[in-house]
């Protein structure tokens, strides 16, 4: 095609970020960040590539399909476009910091690009906010990550907040136990990620009747854990149901305002977790607010982590109605000291550049509700 792009035009799933949207994206991320870095997560900045061997390593295998490949012209090796900055913290945790005390709270801000959207998400490049805490494999490790997630998203005045937790190791290790073939175990598994109880049951034996239980005990927090007493699991997978109900619990006592339901069977979006994982969503907005969970560090076989990431092109839907930043126009011949002292008092000043003969439709036309008038403020009717 030999058509010229109109300028604007951009690859599906990429936006441009317009004001005032831009501006209060960057005011989101900072207030999320300050939650963070207060209860002592540090910052961390991981560049936007790496070599692909390093990046799609251990748990990053999961966002393999994700990933945008290129080969660097200076190094000769492949190298991986960010698709996700949690296995790239964990990177810098077994490495750069792997001397630092643990547990480690390490947290970032940045942009990932990845392959193609996703029904829900269709934007393939995503703002991320989020915090790892590295080197501990304790219930209260799990707690604090959806507390914290919790405690960033109502800071930012967003209401009408629920968690979905699930253990996404439970039905393999209910599998296990049960010795099934791996395509029995196949076949269950794609049952269970459509919620077909029907082809749950087709399967017989007790692990129909266990998974059966497992797909149909979904929902409110405190209604699941009932149900889930009554199921007789394995050894391994009972001992995944209790660390579930003790998290439960305990997320309950310190977040008494926040919806808490429970889904034992899910799986998708949590390959790489090794235990408790967790979905934030908002009332009336489409997609998550963020995800986390328990993982492993390196490939697989290193430290215990648990971690949160929340998306900020989602975030924006969430937000309450924002209030317009308080402009005002400022004419030439202005005394500087003047504006200077409103930008202390919170007021955004625009400068006339050139002398003109109407102020007021000047202030109008550069979108500022204000005018100064000698070191008056006036109203732009």
């Amino acid at each position: 095609m030999s058509d010229s792009l109109h300028p604007a035009l951009l690859p599906l799933g990429l936006v441009d970020l317009l004001p005032p949207e831009a501006g209060v994206e960057a005011g989101v991320v900072a207030a999320m960040m300050a939650v963070l870095e207060s209860h002592g997560y540090e910052r961390v900045k991981p560049p936007l590539m790496e070599f692909e061997e390093n990046l799609l390593s251990g748990a990053g295998a999961a966002m393999a399909k994700e990933t945008f490949r290129l080969m660097d012209p200076i190094s000769q090796r492949m190298v991986g476009l960010r698709a996700d900055m949690t296995t790239q913290v964990a990177r810098i945790a077994q490495s750069r910091l792997a001397k630092a005390p643990r547990p480690l709270r390490l947290c970032y801000a940045g942009q990932v690009l990845r392959v193609k959207g996703s029904q829900l998400r269709p934007e393939r490049q995503v703002g991320q906010v989020g915090a790892e805490l590295i080197g501990t494999d304790s219930v209260a490790a799990d707690v604090e990550a959806v507390a914290l997630a919790a405690e960033a998203l109502q800071a930012l005045g967003i209401e009408s907040l629920s968690v979905d937790l699930t253990l996404p190791t439970l039905v393999p290790a209910v599998m296990q136990a049960l010795g099934l073939a791996p395509e029995v175990q196949e076949r269950l598994r794609a049952a269970l990620d459509h919620k077909d109880a029907a082809a749950v049951a087709a399967v017989g034996g007790r692990a129909a009747e266990i998974l059966g239980k497992l797909l149909a005990s979904a929902g409110g927090a405190a209604a699941t854990l009932r149900a889930l007493d009554g199921v007789d699991l394995p050894a391994a997978a009972a001992d995944e149901r209790a660390r579930l109900q003790d998290v439960v619990t305990r997320v309950g006592a310190a977040l008494p305002d926040l919806a808490v339901t429970v889904d034992p069977v899910e799986n998708r979006g949590f390959e790489y977790h090794t235990g408790i994982s967790f979905t934030f969503f908002a009332r009336g907005v489409r997609g998550e607010l963020g995800r986390g969970g328990r993982y492993r560090t390196g490939n697989g076989g290193g430290e215990p982590a648990t971690g949160v990431t929340l998306y900020t092109d989602t975030i924006l839907r969430a937000l309450p109605p924002q209030e317009p930043a308080r402009r005002v126009y400022v004419p030439v011949g202005s005394e500087g000291a003047v504006a200077k002292r409103l930008r202390g008092e919170g007021w955004v000043t625009v400068a006339g550049l050139a002398p003109v003969g109407d102020p007021a439709a000047e202030a109008k036309r550069l979108n500022c509700g204000h005018r100064l008038e000698g070191e008056t403020i006036v109203l732009v009717s």
